[in-house]
């Protein structure tokens, strides 16, 4: 049984899109011959605005080669995820369209017979048609099961994780709050309380459509991720292709495994300077015809939040006052507002600060118009074309952002806040749906709450419903979101399957222990404790 499971994985592997991976060169900056730009978005998990360390320039940093990228590119300081959890966030990254119109309104699950719907087109799938080679190293998250596999989305290559590294056990769980049991070791071991993963199913770490480990050696991850970024770099420009490479990591999220931990810093600051050596090492394999867009999904975990101030300056105090918080899985600032640097060396003039209102849905558009590769003709955008305010152009004082509801309380999909310049508006407050399953309570307000994040970032005081500026902005606002509710009416909107079944999960033996693979050699697991 075990060894028709082997062949049959081999099999799909054989035949993932026709891909073929050619040879390494001999060197990262062997001279380039195309003149398309070549693309590498590096997306960071539950990554604080305020864990980059050019952010809080006053305090230690633990990301030297990103602040290095930020002091050669442009800091983004006002930039922003598009939703507030795992799948809504990259599916918004990846159609340049919010939830509510691509239909990813929650995250997928571990057994999800569904993922992003097929008639949505991601960036990817664009700029295949425009001669690009495609690449994702990292996690997906957005179906894994039949179609909606990251190699019929576009990519040519992937490698990584289907889903979030705490929605699967391991061997050695690394640091979490609550703890994770790690894998049973034998079909008869007694069940165990999961703590903060899931027990029953190992973390597969999958090439294309072949799980290569079931489970996952977390502390090996990012050591695999940067060399198989730097090798397929290595690959395009042996092909004479341009390319765009999605390196979605698990850094920062829970369980945090980074392969040393010191006495001098603790699990966080050892996984964030991982993270930064793997930038580090991307960075140093790339030429001056490659423009890097680093930047978060959303906002931290809630611990981490409120143990060390990731969130930095945006705090969310009207919000803690209630009795929640200001991190991941809500819409205040803290949830969704992300470090965000771009470098492009000879495009973007270096050492610059950008304030301007900007999103993770402007990364489609913006990368296809450098790309001169055509939107979608049959659908609407979110997000625009920023390439002149990333070369030094001016900014739009009246951009706005909107930001859906992902969790339980309210209804799903409705947009919970807008953002108008400095001013923000919030019809709900509370959580959303996380990573794990958990919600938070959520409240309407009918008029809504408005902040004034030039005054008061913290989001700590709304602006007096009876004062002139209430009064002045509440008929923007509102006309914003009449706008914004017609135009979704007008377009064409897709609609995910959430449908779950236990077969749609990924599993390498599903005649061993959490469909843990065969092991290859003998010896105890050495785990850190």
């Amino acid at each position: 049984m075990a060894r028709m499971f082997s062949l049959l994985r081999l099999v799909l592997a054989s035949v993932c899109v026709g891909f073929a991976w050619f040879p390494e060169c001999s060197s990262c900056h062997q001279q380039s011959h195309y003149r398309k730009p070549n693309f590498v978005i590096i997306l960071a998990d539950d990554i604080g605005w305020g864990d980059l360390g050019a952010n809080r320039a006053a305090e230690q940093s633990h990301t030297p080669n990103l602040d290095k990228l930020a002091s050669e590119g442009i800091r983004l300081v006002d930039f922003h995820s598009a939703a507030s959890t795992c799948s809504p966030s990259r599916a918004s990254l990846l159609t340049g369209r919010l939830g509510i119109r691509n239909g990813v309104l929650h995250n997928f699950a571990a057994t999800s017979v569904g993922g992003l719907p097929i008639n949505e087109t991601t960036l990817a799938e664009a700029l295949k048609q425009c001669g690009y080679m495609t690449g994702l190293i990292g996690k997906w998250h957005l179906g894994h099961h039949g179609s909606f596999h990251p190699n019929w989305r576009g990519f040519d290559y992937f490698y990584g994780i289907p889903y979030s590294n705490d929605m699967g056990c391991t061997d050695c769980p690394g640091y979490n709050l609550p703890p994770c049991a790690p894998c049973p070791q034998h079909l008869a071991t007694p069940h165990r309380p999961a703590g903060g993963c899931n027990a029953n199913l190992a973390l597969p770490l999958m090439e294309n459509f072949a799980i290569l480990e079931q489970p996952v050696n977390l502390t090996s991850l990012a050591a695999g991720y940067s060399h198989q970024a730097v090798s397929f770099i290595k690959n395009a420009r042996y092909r004479g292709q341009p390319f765009l490479l999605y390196v979605a990591l698990a850094h920062m999220h829970v369980p945090l495994s980074p392969a040393h931990v010191s006495p001098e810093h603790g699990p966080y600051e050892e996984s964030l300077q991982e993270m930064d050596r793997l930038v580090g090492d991307i960075r140093a394999c790339t030429d001056s015809n490659t423009l890097i867009w680093f930047t978060g999904d959303n906002g931290p975990w809630a611990q981490k939040c409120h143990l060390a101030g990731s969130v930095g300056p945006y705090l969310g105090k009207w919000q803690t006052m209630q009795g929640g918080s200001s991190a991941k899985q809500t819409t205040w600032e803290g949830g969704h507002r992300e470090p965000a640097v771009v470098y492009w060396p000879g495009q973007i003039p270096p050492n610059r600060t950008s304030t301007a209102l900007l999103s993770t849905l402007d990364i489609f558009p913006t990368l296809a118009a450098l790309a001169h590769c055509s939107l979608p003709d049959n659908r609407r955008f979110d997000g625009k074309d920023v390439s002149e305010n990333l070369r030094g152009g001016p900014e739009d004082a009246n951009r706005i952002l909107y930001h859906p509801n992902s969790g339980a309380g309210g209804r799903i999909g409705d947009i919970d806040t807008v953002r108008w310049g400095h001013y923000k508006a919030f019809y709900t407050t509370g959580g959303a749906l996380a990573c794990n399953g958990s919600t938070g309570h959520s409240q309407r307000h009918d008029p809504p709450l408005l902040f004034n994040l030039y005054y008061d970032p913290q989001e700590g005081t709304p602006v007096a419903q009876e004062s002139e500026e209430y009064k002045r902005m509440l008929p923007l606002i509102s006309q914003a979101m009449a706008d914004l509710l017609e135009d979704i009416r007008m377009d064409n909107v897709s609609t995910a399957n959430y449908a779950q079944d236990p077969s749609a999960a990924p599993c390498c033996n599903p005649m061993l222990a959490a469909c843990r693979c065969e092991k290859t050699g003998g010896g105890d697991i050495g785990c850190r404790h």
